[in-house]
């Protein structure tokens, strides 16, 4: 949960307390090493000993403190012993030019209590900073005194700011969600008939489409206390340690209830378990037994408890986390529509600088299966670039620049190529373009066409749909598959020779025929799925066999297709290459002025 602000004053103050314990430990050190030296240099005699070295002319220098003597010889090896009070020990010792030293015994602080009063010290600014450790700690810490405290962030009513109205598109999404609501601020409502309390919402949705900002609107809707966590905090290296964790979240959710519990990332714990044997495996198993178990019917008095989580991987999940009870009900988020995209252009381009000509509409067609984060992403990348250049405003090139960069890579300026490598990525890249437009009722509309590299490609050609999509004809797959053999073509019947630059585009190619007689049913095959299960074929080496010919005669017909296209239209192939040669950038519009082609309707992302 979140810590309070005299919490917070301690945790500051974590690395100053870590720096003294420090400065104590070694002040322990030196003591012990200083202790060990002396034993081990010094050397006790008895009394007798030292009287018949003094007589041999062999000790050098005493100190005496009360009946205490240390001494030197004169090798250089140091002794002590313990004399009787008697004079005539003087003059033996002057007799002998023995170097005498006297010290007052009422200042002469004795060793041995020194040792005794550090190690005390130390002993005792040990203990304060475990029980300081232990008793400041709140959820944060990674002491062993806490490690089976939960790591969620607790966020109060006060400080949730998002709601609704911040979420941009999700519209069926935000409908399910009102339920969710509802339930928390009106539980009686639905116990009066004998419903039983939603306990747990699963959000479904490939990464940066807005879960986590949907189950914070979620709790700013509802106006109660909000913990998050991710599904990596319950895990730890101790056994025991991840259920503790759970056990502690739902004790403070209890709590603050009515509240809501977001755990992000739930695949984390929530795999399917009897995947591995021993080790982090039971720790996640266990972890998983006790969020389970803390869902199967827990309610508080007074108000609910609301689980919501997170995953883009449900199918990995285990399916006593999915049963009814536990999550009762799977939103799915989306990647946006175009009007989705719209909005959250609109929503994240408030704080930028545009220019008022830009129509955010037309930026979302030419944005499709683009996430909201990545949208988000767009507009910085866009207002960073108008910066550079020290612009007032971003203006609409700077967006395409930007979306250009998002999908293909940085522009590659410093690649050097020859006349030869550009003249046959020109007619490479026509090759795609004139193809497209030859193609109008089956194929999306050209949007530009360029051989400036970016990324792994030398060149690109863009085509953008006219409108959103959810399924796909037979025809206008064909129509795609001679679009990308169109750059192979071109090569050949420009230069009657082969390169590599269309290996990409044979990939997309045969992966796209593949489909249509694999998973479509889309070839003489007929309307049969041909998959793979385990990673073994579910079919026989004969059809396997057959598919492979039926692929090969699609791809053979689309290419033939491609050529007798660009043949018919071979001026217009050279005069496009010539053309982008000179420019290296054509938009659709200068394209079809230029080969006098009856232009699209609404085909525009850039005039």
């Amino acid at each position: 949960m979140r810590l309070s602000n005299k919490h917070k004053k301690y945790f500051s103050k974590g690395p100053k307390n870590l720096f003294i314990l420090i400065l104590v430990l070694l002040g322990m050190l030196a003591l012990l090493t200083k202790l060990t030296d002396y034993t081990r240099q010094i050397k006790t005699i008895n009394y007798s000993t030292f009287i018949h070295e003094v007589e041999q002319d062999r000790v050098r220098e005493v100190t005496v403190s009360g009946q205490d003597v240390q001494g030197i010889f004169k090798n250089g090896s140091c002794f002590e012993t313990v004399i009787p009070y008697i004079p005539r020990h003087w003059d033996i010792l002057k007799e002998h030019n023995v170097n005498i030293r006297v010290e007052n015994t009422a200042n002469q602080f004795n060793i041995w209590y020194f040792l005794l009063f550090g190690l005390l010290i130390a002993a005792l600014a040990i203990i304060w900073f475990l029980l300081r450790q232990a008793r400041g700690a709140s959820g944060g810490g990674s002491n062993i005194f806490t490690l089976g405290k939960s790591r969620a962030k607790m966020f109060l009513p006060s400080t949730i700011k998002e709601n609704f109205d911040s979420v941009a598109g999700a519209v069926e999404a935000k409908e399910e969600l009102k339920d969710v609501i509802d339930f928390l601020r009106n539980p009686a409502k639905y116990r009066r008939l004998g419903a039983k309390i939603t306990r747990g919402v699963m959000l479904i949705g490939e990464p940066g489409n807005g879960k986590t900002l949907l189950a914070r609107a979620v709790a700013g809707e509802a106006n109660c206390p909000f913990f998050s966590v991710s599904g990596s905090d319950f895990i730890e290296v101790f056994v025991g340690v991840g259920a503790a964790r759970v056990r502690d979240l739902f004790a403070q959710a209890r709590k603050f209830a009515p509240s809501i519990i977001f755990i992000d990332e739930l695949d984390a714990v929530g795999r399917q378990r009897g995947n591995g044997f021993g080790g982090g495996n039971d720790e996640r198993e266990q972890t998983l037994n006790q969020l389970l178990s803390e869902m199967d019917g827990f309610q508080t008095q007074g108000g609910s408890v609301m689980v919501l989580g997170a995953t883009n991987r449900p199918d990995v999940l285990d399916k006593a986390l999915l049963r009814p009870g536990r999550f009762d009900r799977r939103v799915v988020v989306p990647y946006p529509d175009l009007s989705s995209r719209e909005q959250i252009l609109h929503v994240h381009a408030k704080g930028v600088s545009l220019d008022p000509e830009i129509d955010l509409a037309m930026i979302a067609r030419g944005t499709p299966g683009f996430s909201g984060a990545d949208l988000a992403n767009l507009i910085n990348e866009a207002a960073i670039i108008a910066s550079k250049k020290n612009q007032n405003a971003v203006c609409l090139k700077d967006l395409e620049e930007a979306r250009d960069k998002i999908i293909f890579g940085k522009e590659i300026k410093s690649m050097v190529q020859t006349k030869e490598d550009l003249r046959v990525t020109a007619y490479h890249e026509s090759g795609h373009a004139l193809l497209t437009l030859l193609q109008p009722e089956d194929s999306d509309p050209l949007h530009k066409v360029t051989i400036i590299p970016r990324g792994r490609a030398l060149g690109v050609t863009h085509s953008f749909p006219e409108r959103e999509k959810y399924t796909t004809t037979k025809q206008e797959m064909l129509a795609k598959i001679v679009t990308l053999l169109g750059g192979r073509v071109a090569e050949e019947l420009a230069f009657n020779k082969l390169t590599t630059g269309a290996y990409s585009d044979f990939i997309q190619a045969t992966e796209i025929a593949r489909n249509m007689v694999c998973t479509y049913g889309m070839s003489d095959l007929g309307p049969i799925i041909y998959n793979q299960r385990h990673g073994d074929f579910a079919y026989s080496p004969k059809m396997a066999e057959r598919i492979d010919q039926e692929v090969q005669k699609i791809i053979t017909e689309c290419y033939d297709k491609a050529k007798t296209f660009l043949k018919q239209n071979s001026d217009n192939l050279d005069l496009l290459a010539q053309e982008l040669l000179e420019k290296e950038t054509l938009y659709a519009t200068e394209i079809y002025v230029l080969l006098d082609i009856e232009a699209r309707e609404d085909y525009r992302f850039v005039q």
